[in-house]
């Protein structure tokens, strides 16, 4: 850092630009380069959560403005440098003040989330795609079917439908129930679907938890509410945009956890896996059930409290989820 003689110079500056209008913002950015340096700085400057789909102020602004240039995560670094149109420029600037001033996630701004590789859909009436269940649907969960991939697929309190639509796209030949009790969910769970084209193998049905959902599945997948009461009151700006129907569940956050545990096994074939996330609430589900062999599910890339039990194991300990 450049000092001069016996004086220490700082080239850092606090002062969030966000304090001038749109279009002094727009006058002054010229390359996409000129957009992501300034994104990031801002983004740092105003500190905000990152936690859906980015780790970083760095990481935010790149996904804020390849994305709102319509452009490839993969784009050729030679776009750094190109020139962008002032309705370009204005666009990104807009949707930086709101990111700072709003706090709403970046997937709600941008309109859409990716997960498992797949591009969807998503707005306030669904949570934000970013289970690390990916992982498993990714590797089609041949961890529990390495022969033969399961026939029948429920991903059950599905919101935008992510883990279902995602699971049929990488099994291509296993049909898939998409519930949920939120009907506003399941409209977008059907642009999803139609999105990926999936009608014939696909399907969203509006059930309290099985209540609608009859006949069987080789494997259940959820990603249901489970945030306790201390956590949900502690949680960042950021959080406070998506549904909270979709969020918590009681005290210990197992409200739902507890019944998907006692019904689950009418709903399964013999062979058939449950797999259900429950995140910080893993602790509480321990000490509620210590004598259930949980099997937790460790991810490449992060991610904690996915659980895995068996047809068999939901047999053997029936009695303690009665």
């Amino acid at each position: 850092m450049p000092t001069t003689t016996g004086r220490h110079v700082s080239l850092r500056n606090d002062s969030s630009t966000l304090t001038l209008s749109d279009d002094e913002l727009r006058d002054g950015l010229v390359t996409l380069r000129d957009c992501l340096r300034w994104a990031a700085s801002e983004f740092h400057l105003a500190g905000l959560f990152h936690g859906h789909g980015t780790d970083s102020p760095w990481d935010e602004a790149v996904a804020l403005t390849l994305g709102a240039l319509h452009l490839p995560w993969n784009v050729d670094p030679a776009v750094l440098d190109a020139r962008l149109l002032p309705m370009e420029r204005s666009r990104i600037v807009a949707l930086v003040r709101e990111r700072v001033t709003t706090r709403r996630p970046l997937p709600y701004l941008l309109g859409e989330a990716f997960f498992a590789g797949f591009p969807f859909d998503v707005d306030e009436r669904v949570l934000i795609p970013r289970s690390p269940i990916a992982e498993l649907v990714e590797h089609g969960f041949a961890a529990w079917f390495p022969e033969e991939p399961p026939a029948r697929v429920l991903d059950l309190c599905t919101g935008s439908g992510c883990i279902g639509i995602a699971a049929a796209l990488h099994l291509p030949t296993c049909e898939v129930d998409l519930g949920d009790i939120s009907e506003e969910a399941l409209a977008v769970a059907r642009q999803n679907i139609s999105r990926h084209d999936l009608g014939e193998r696909v399907r969203a049905v509006h059930s309290d938890l099985f209540a609608a959902l009859p006949g069987r599945y080789d494997l259940i997948v959820s990603n249901p509410p489970y945030v306790d009461a201390r956590d949900l009151a502690t949680m960042p700006a950021e959080f406070r945009h998506e549904p909270a129907l979709a969020l918590g569940a009681g005290a210990d956050g197992l409200d739902i956890v507890r019944r998907i545990l006692r019904e689950a096994r009418d709903h399964l074939t013999d062979r058939g896996v449950l797999i259900v996330e429950v995140g910080n609430s893993d602790r509480h589900l321990e000490a509620a059930f210590p004598e259930v062999p949980f099997l937790w599910l460790e991810f490449e890339r992060g991610g904690q409290g996915v659980f895995a039990l068996t047809a068999d194991e939901l047999d053997a300990h029936a009695a303690s989820f009665a």
